[in-house]
């Protein structure tokens, strides 16, 4: 296992195991050396909290790199996650303009469910596929990939319906696909890697309940055993095991409805990246 030194941009959710708090311990267990640039601050997650505090961080973002370029840091990879808002697109951009990561890889987190989050706007989803345009790697899940490319979002499809949709992110000018939350049928989910030419399909079970946050557990995952040496395909079964059994392993609690108890699960993270 490689060891690496990761900038991962997104916001810091204070409570709720998303953004931040997911991405610096997961890619931590990874084995890589994980530095973060925060996009904004907020109390908590937006995810069924009210009254949660939120403070972008764009002004405060430029200095960073700024900083970073003085002091000569470089990364292997630059993973984003959460931004808020259209400006901070083209701050990751100016990080890869001014040669800081080797790799661009992004979580277009914008939408789920067939709709955007109520934070963002049509203007937002252009200023995505921008930066998706530039990346290495693309981690939408289906809403996000149909934002992209304008292909109608559908809950019941086949798989020329998710090749379309590879083939439309693959012309938006990301290099490499990988696409989350794949199910053909009511009690499967999965993983689509595509390349522009081969199409590989992950399928593992579905468990029929909405949990937060486990986006960040599976970008974290995939970016820290890429990064770390393993392939493509071999990131993303990685990451969709891993993300099953932080679920499984918050099934019963119902007090833990804000996110996935992935800390004590780490261990078995780092025994799947052997």
């Amino acid at each position: 296992m490689k060891y690496s030194r990761i900038l991962t941009v997104q916001d810091i959710s204070c409570l709720g195991q998303c953004s931040l708090t997911v991405a610096l311990p997961v890619i931590s267990a990874c084995g890589a050396e994980t530095c973060i640039l925060p996009s904004a601050v907020l109390s908590t997650h937006t995810g069924g909290f009210s009254g949660y505090t939120c403070l972008g961080l764009t002004d405060e973002m430029k200095k960073i790199i700024s900083h970073f370029d003085v002091l000569g840091a470089r990364f292997a990879a630059v993973y984003t996650g959460y931004l808020a808002d259209g400006n901070q697109v083209d701050v990751v951009l100016d990080i890869m303009r001014r040669g800081l990561g080797d790799l661009l890889i992004v979580d277009p987190v914008m939408a789920d469910a067939g709709k955007l989050y109520p934070a963002f706007d049509s203007a937002f989803v252009n200023r995505m596929k921008e930066l998706c345009s530039r990346a290495d790697i693309i981690l939408p899940n289906i809403t996000e990939a149909c934002l992209l490319t304008g292909i109608e979002y559908r809950t019941e499809y086949d798989e020329a319906y998710i090749r379309s949709l590879a083939n439309g992110l693959i012309s938006l000018g990301a290099k490499r696909v990988v696409l989350t939350g794949v199910g053909y049928g009511a009690d499967s989910t999965g993983v689509a890697v595509y390349d522009g030419q081969e199409l590989f399909y992950y399928n593992h079970r579905r468990i029929p309940k909405c949990f937060h946050g486990t986006g960040d557990v599976f970008a974290s995952a995939f970016t820290g055993a890429y990064v770390g040496g393993k392939s493509e395909r071999e990131a993303a079964v990685i990451a969709a095991d891993f993300v099953l059994e932080c679920i499984q392993n918050t099934l019963g609690d119902e007090e833990h409805w804000y996110g996935v108890k992935f800390e004590p699960c780490l261990a078995s993270l780092i025994k799947r990246l052997k």
